[in-house]
């Protein structure tokens, strides 16, 4: 099994470098991840500046992009062998609910699809303090074994969020549906150095939908959320009514 890692929090994070170790004590592992931190960009792609990979000292490569085009140029021709499957992680936060639309790890992971197996985005929820990051390693880890064993259909994508505990607290994994959180929080005006108006993005909303089944209930309750994930939007019950509606 050959596996590519990547991440949207930068080649020298201390997720990336968790699971690469991990991984790499049953599978052949490349890593080719941003240069820098790239979270928020969910699938962008570079379509103006050209791409330059550095080859760092553990062997791994990093890239001035998004996740998205570090595995597009891995999937593309950069690597003498196609991987078998994409890893994207270990993300320092949660992917809960809305907040995926946004996700540089999800868009990692998302660009994996076209591979014979289901891609993983795989997050710690956390961001302070101690991280757990061996936590969620380990659920990678045995994620990608049961898939060895028992291979899923192509084109999914398995988003899964790890509480940040030790692995003995840890109550089991469920799969689960997207929750959902209210509109984000207002904007906060301010001034620049120069006293221009300048906006900082509000927080993320809170949370409307925990309801059990969602991906937020079950990390609540130390479970680990794995929700599966597919790329095609399109609202198939709406096709007729849209139809009727447009030629009335």
């Amino acid at each position: 099994m050959h596996i590519l890692v990547t991440n949207d929090d930068g080649v020298f994070a201390p997720g990336i470098m968790a699971l690469a170790k991990a991984l790499a004590e049953f599978c052949k592992v490349t890593v080719i991840a941003p240069d820098q931190n790239r979270s928020g960009v969910s699938s962008a792609i570079s379509l103006e500046t050209p791409l330059r990979v550095q080859e760092t000292p553990t062997g791994w490569y990093q890239l001035n992009g998004t996740p998205a085009d570090c595995v597009k140029l891995a999937l593309s021709g950069f690597m003498n062998e196609e991987p078998d499957m994409v890893v994207s992680g270990i993300n320092a936060g949660a992917n809960l609910g809305d907040d995926v639309i946004y996700s540089g790890t999800v868009g990692g992971a998302i660009e994996g699809r076209f591979l014979g197996l289901p891609s993983i985005a795989i997050s710690c929820i956390g961001h302070h303090g101690k991280m757990y990051y061996d936590t969620s390693a380990k659920v990678a880890c045995d994620l990608v074994k049961k898939l060895m064993r028992s291979p899923m259909e192509p084109g999914i994508i398995l988003n899964v969020n790890v509480p940040n505990v030790p692995m003995e607290e840890i109550k089991g994994m469920k799969v689960t549906r997207q929750g959902e959180r209210h509109f984000s929080e207002p904007l906060m005006p301010t001034e620049d150095g120069r006293g221009r108006r300048i906006y900082w993005l509000g927080e993320s909303g809170k949370v409307k939908d925990d309801s059990e089944g969602t991906d937020f209930h079950a990390v609540y309750n130390n479970f680990v959320s794995i929700t599966p994930m597919q790329v095609d939007l399109t609202s198939y019950p709406r096709i007729k009514s849209m139809q009727t509606w447009i030629e009335s």
